[in-house]
């Protein structure tokens, strides 16, 4: 079928010229369409279009478009792609605006847009297309608008990334500041650990110095003998006493000796004490003798 549709339209090409108008069209038959790459003139006036297929920008042959007296109430985003369009006939459609893309047509020389319901600022710059003076100033005053409009939109894309990469770079900022403050956080939390398991450690070898001191106290304490198991001092008192009776004793008993002797053996014997200490030994003598409990121990 679409082999017959196409050889239908090449029976309708007159040289360059392809004319599909008044043939009651609701879509327009791109593909047959681009398979006639001679056809750079064509007319699709006088049909019941209400929009154009996105494919419709791939027929780039084209020179000379009429749209004329349809329905059109938009052209597709991509109508710039038909940069070799120099003729442009948009009469009596429904259209309001056109789109950014429509300055990309470079080559376009002539336009009539003529009974649109056009954005007022758009039907201005378009103004009347009544001759062909009109129709060609109407092309080029279009065509500066949009590019204005697309300079505009450029700047306006530039201006939201340069906001997106300004906002991204913030982000970053923010973020990098974010993990040096986690960063600095941890590196103090971790030197408060480190600082009290420090003080855990001292705390601990503190304790076992002291433990290891009191134990070697309490082991010199069990090696010493006991204060109390000294004498106590009135016993060794008394024990000087005693020897202090002994000694007066035996002084007093050396001297009688020694007088004794004194009196016994040499020429004093005759004076008169020692007669009477020669008289009391005697005595004494004679006494002891007399005395029979002595008598036995002697």
């Amino acid at each position: 079928m679409a082999r017959a549709r196409a050889a239908t339209l090449k029976d309708k090409l007159d040289g360059n010229e392809l004319d599909l108008s008044l043939c009651d069209l609701s879509e327009v038959p791109v593909r047959e369409l681009a398979a006639l790459p001679k056809a750079t003139i064509l007319d699709l006036s006088c049909n019941n279009l209400v929009s154009l297929p996105s494919d419709f920008c791939s027929l780039m042959h084209l020179v000379k478009l009429d749209l004329s007296k349809n329905r059109l109430q938009q052209l597709p985003l991509d109508f710039g792609r038909l940069v070799n369009l120099q003729h442009l006939d948009l009469l009596n459609n429904r259209l309001v605006t056109l789109p950014v893309s429509f300055a990309q047509l470079k080559n376009l020389k002539w336009l009539d847009l003529k009974d649109n319901p056009l954005d007022p600022v758009l039907a201005k710059v378009a103004g009347d297309c009544l001759d062909e003076k009109q129709c060609k100033q109407a092309a080029v005053r279009v065509l500066q608008h949009m590019r204005a409009i697309q300079s505009e939109q450029d700047r306006e894309r530039q201006r939201k990334l340069q906001a997106e990469r300004e906002m991204e770079k913030k982000r970053e900022a923010e973020q990098r500041a974010k993990e040096a403050q986690q960063r600095e956080l941890r590196k103090r939390e971790k030197a408060e650990e480190k600082e009290r398991r420090r003080r855990e450690y001292d705390a601990q070898r503190a304790a076992k110095q002291e433990m290891e001191k009191q134990t070697k106290k309490e082991t010199v304490q069990t090696r010493k003998p006991p204060s109390n198991s000294r004498p106590p001092q009135p016993p060794r008192r008394k024990h000087s006493w005693s020897r202090s009776v002994l000694r007066v004793l035996l002084f007093v008993l050396l001297c009688i000796l020694c007088t004794l002797a004194v009196c016994k053996l040499t020429e004093l014997q005759h004076q008169p004490l020692c007669i009477s200490v020669n008289t009391l030994y005697e005595d004494v003598v004679a006494a002891l003798q007399n005395h029979k409990t002595l008598q036995d121990m002697l």
